[in-house]
């Protein structure tokens, strides 16, 4: 019998995940289908359950529902229970389940696919919402030597690092929060762009001179070009989209359902062909 997922958002026309999960199971032998769900910015909870209700297996939720997810979960798996943020739901036993498989696709992109290990960087989060949430503690994990979190809203940037306050020592000169303003002067060897701003073509308020020599630019947006790519282009730095943390970070959310792991270095591929 066919097992069905879904990923839930608003947009989600442009989700690729129904490609990379359809190549998953066709890789992995599994019998699923995996479709798009377009829930009202009102109506997440009631799309999900009506979902489960009707026979659904799990789903992934992506903007703008991450935090609302993290609220409906009745278990808090894995990443999640520091997250504050959800993007895996698991339909188990009758339960909700809630992982957050973001930053372990991220992690994973960065030290395995773009060769960028963490260990010792220099690390700029841009961003202070749901995609934020859900990378920090894995970064932290990876050991950088520090990392900043930066918001066009400072005070939500105060407030992710004092939601993760408890895990900085796992980076040797801590984690703190600054205004863009202030970043003046200072380099990284990581920039990641957690805000939403490429999917409206803007720009995030990032001052100049702050890449490193060699320093990678990450941008969680996938698919596009963005401004910020741009900007880190034409200071000599090194760029890379999302498509690989998508990939990866699907892959987890696989595993989480099915129990089997698959191989994402074709799939990058495919949907690079693709582009």
């Amino acid at each position: 019998m066919t097992d069905h997922y879904a990923v839930v958002g608003n947009p989600v026309a442009h989700s690729a995940s129904p490609a990379i999960h359809a190549e998953f199971a066709r890789q992995t032998g599994q019998d699923l289908d995996y479709v798009r769900l377009l829930a009202p910015r009102d109506g997440f909870k009631s799309a999900v359950l009506k979902f489960r209700d009707e026979g659904g297996k799990g789903v992934n939720v992506t903007l703008p529902f991450k935090h609302e997810a993290w609220n409906l979960v009745t278990v808090h798996g894995g990443d999640a229970q520091y997250a504050r943020a959800v993007n895996t739901i698991d339909f188990r036993d009758g339960g909700i389940i809630g992982y957050n498989t973001d930053g372990i696709g991220l992690v994973t992109d960065l030290e395995r696919n773009l060769k960028f290990p963490i260990r010792n960087k220099r690390v700029l989060l841009m961003g202070a919402g749901g995609a934020t949430y859900g990378v920090v503690h894995p970064i932290l994990n990876a050991r950088p030597e520090l990392l900043v979190v930066a918001n066009r809203t400072p005070g939500k940037a105060v407030a992710v690092v004092a939601h993760f306050q408890k895990f900085a020592k796992l980076a040797p000169r801590g984690m703190s929060a600054q205004p863009y303003q202030q970043l003046g002067g200072s380099q990284f060897d990581l920039v990641i762009n957690a805000t939403s701003a490429g999917l409206s073509g803007e720009m995030p308020a990032l001052p100049p001179g702050v890449f490193a020599a060699g320093a990678l630019a990450y941008e969680m947006v996938y698919g596009q070009h963005t401004p910020f790519m741009k900007f880190a282009a034409a200071q000599g730095a090194r760029t890379a989209d999302g498509l690989g943390m998508l990939v990866e970070q699907a892959a987890e959310a696989f595993f989480i359902w099915r129990g089997v792991r698959p191989d994402t270095a074709p799939v990058i591929a495919m949907l690079k062909r693709e582009a």
